[in-house]
């Protein structure tokens, strides 16, 4: 039972790596010159979605993240100006952010 149990940890170890590498591969093949580049943007937008899940006034939930060569674009929906405002300020107050497009729309119902 026991090399059952670790061949079955090899084979999710495996997979696992097997995912992460072809994920990758693809990132790059996206217009982004290398893995690294894609790491970076990945870090940044997990640092604005930190920032909006820790912030009262922006829903997470409701606004997209995604970042490309450091500039990130905000999507989704708002309750209110406000709300799309503070999440364009603490996507521009996030380290490595090199630029922002706001497209969050706001809903009026």
């Amino acid at each position: 039972m026991n090399k059952t149990f670790k061949l079955s940890s090899l084979l999710l170890a495996t997979a696992t790596a097997l995912a992460a590498l072809t994920t990758t591969g693809c990132a790059v093949t996206r217009n982004q010159e290398t893995v690294g580049a894609y790491v970076d943007d990945a870090t940044l937008t997990t640092r604005v979605k930190a920032k909006f899940a820790a912030d009262p006034t922006v829903s997470a939930m409701a606004i997209s993240v995604e970042t490309m060569k450091g500039v990130v674009q905000l999507s989704g929906f708002a309750k209110s100006g406000e709300e799309r405002a503070v999440a364009e300020r603490l996507a521009r107050e996030t380290s490595g952010v090199t630029a922002v497009r706001n497209d969050i729309a706001i809903r009026t119902s």
